[in-house]
């Protein structure tokens, strides 16, 4: 029996906890609100899904313009957690399609295979910088660095200072818009997980095996029309069920008495809920609280930061520009952090056989030039950009637009963990509240540990288990062999940040 089939039925037989008059709130229409929204409508209870915006998906929705699909980050569809597969398989079904992957590393003007292939490798470093690669790394598994508090230090004590200036300063630095010290060993020891120099050296000139190390799987399943395609699926099914998606619907107050939620507000509509799963970021959680969360847990969400992000779609005549998936931007003359090539994704992303669909990826802070910059100006940027690394000439662009994401990726920095803490001390006395996914927990989540989070929540109210969603991606659940009940391998690339070159993918 599935995970699904298996909610399902328990919770019919637990029957009248929930009631129609007293509906479960999801809040946020991304994979985890929605993952929340059609288990609980499959078992039968009252559910209703609050998304602020028109579109449902979240950050990893497809954004369509005249036929051209634009997938925001590209998102791989990849895991080991197998109720989570199950339930992709569930919900598209035939048009979950495999597909083959490939992906490049541009560096220092010129494009390495990814994963690292052994020729091309020598070919393009040379024996020369490779032996020196080699005793970067001696040096470092001989005198490592002590406290293993920065990205920095984490990253060098594994790979060598070498190899860690060569592939991941500044291209993580290009992502987080800070000095790589800056950045938490958690975000590294999260996001690299089952890889290390020999791991890589070997899968360079041997191959990756059965895919057992999750960052250079050559396959993946991807939505025949982007994956904006599953989240209006699983909004079409939630509906058939009998339960309500509701868009436009900002939520603007969580009402609270005593331990409990008794009215969420939202879409100018009150809404008196049984339970709640909360996909909303902290600092929003935290900051429609009422009464007013203590003064610690308000400076706590206050604190938190977020790097934002925003995509400059461009169609560009020519069917075949390069055949990658995406490729890795470490030159730091351009500012463009990935490039996406959505007909190499699916051949059903174009509407023709002549154009091709571009995702030019661009890190950013909310009010920075970037961010500000009208779309005519970053059209033409990203217009230049592609020309100027030699995939594309600017004559052949037919029209672009820019798509920009609010609070992307939840940052990890020197004080990200004492904050979380703080609120989460608060949360655990709300009894009928549960967050869940990416910014919900402010973890660097892909969409199936999003969606695992909100299938715990649900088990949660429905099965009356007491699962620790915040456990849920941590770094002792990976594991470089599959065991039953384990947690999932996140290998879906949901949003550039975290794709790491040498290290993770999404």
């Amino acid at each position: 029996m599935s995970e699904p089939d298996r909610i399902d039925g328990a919770a019919r037989a637990r029957g009248s906890e929930i009631t129609s008059e007293r509906p479960v709130l999801a809040l946020g229409g991304g994979p985890a609100g929605l993952t929340a929204g059609y288990l609980l409508a499959k078992a039968g209870k009252s559910v209703i899904v609050l998304e602020s915006t028109d579109q449902v998906g979240g950050i990893a929705r497809t954004e369509v313009r005249d036929g051209y699909r634009f997938d925001l980050g590209g998102h791989r569809f990849f895991t080991k957690a197998k109720e989570v597969d199950d339930l992709w398989h569930e919900i598209m079904k035939e048009e979950f399609l495999r597909r083959p992957r490939r992906s490049r590393i541009y560096w220092r003007g010129r494009f390495l295979e990814y994963p690292l292939q052994g020729m091309d490798v020598i070919r393009k470093l040379g024996p020369v910088e490779l032996t020196r690669c080699l005793f970067s790394y001696l040096w470092a598994a001989a005198k490592p660095k002590g406290r293993e508090d920065s990205f920095e230090v984490w990253v060098s004590n594994r790979f060598g200072k070498r190899l860690y200036g060569h592939f991941f300063k500044s291209y993580s630095e290009k992502v987080w818009g800070v000095p790589a010290d800056e950045i938490r060993a958690e975000w590294a020891a999260q996001r690299i997980k089952g890889l290390s120099f020999f791991a890589a050296a070997k899968s360079a000139f041997f191959g990756n095996r059965g895919n057992k190390i999750k960052s250079l799987i050559s396959e993946f399943n991807y939505p025949r029309y982007g994956p904006g395609q599953m989240w209006e699926q699983m909004t079409e099914d939630i509906h058939a069920h009998g339960g309500e998606v509701r868009l436009n619907a900002p939520v603007t107050r969580l009402r609270m008495d005593g331990s409990r939620v008794v009215e969420v507000v939202a879409g100018g509509e009150t809404i008196t809920p049984s339970h709640v799963i909360s996909s909303l970021p902290l600092r929003t959680t935290v900051g429609i609280a009422e009464p007013e969360a203590p003064g610690e847990v308000r400076d706590a969400a206050r604190g938190l930061r977020y790097r934002d992000f925003l995509t400059v779609a461009l169609v560009i005549e020519g069917e075949d520009l390069f055949p990658d998936n995406w490729i890795y931007i470490h030159d730091p003359s351009v500012r463009v952090g990935r490039i996406q090539n959505f007909r190499s994704w699916s051949p059903w992303m174009v509407p023709n056989e002549t154009d091709a669909s571009i995702g030019m990826e661009y890190f950013c802070f909310e009010g920075d030039d970037l961010w500000t910059m009208p779309d005519d100006d970053l059209v033409a940027l990203a217009t230049r950009e592609i020309q100027q690394l030699g995939l594309a000439r600017a004559e052949k662009v037919k029209f672009g637009f820019a798509v920009r994401v609010h609070k992307a990726y939840p940052m990890y920095d020197a004080e990200y963990g004492e904050r979380v803490a703080t609120i989460r001390d608060w949360l655990d006395g709300v009894e009928n509240l549960q967050q869940v996914g990416r910014n919900g927990l402010h973890r660097y989540n892909n969409s199936d540990h999003s969606m695992l989070t909100a299938m715990r929540a649900v088990d949660n109210i429905l099965l009356g288990t007491h699962h620790d969603l915040w456990a849920v991606n941590a770094e002792s659940v990976y594991h470089e062999e599959h065991v039953e009940d384990e947690q999932p391998y996140v290998d879906a690339p949901e949003t550039p940040a975290m794709e790491q070159p040498l290290a993770s993918e999404r």
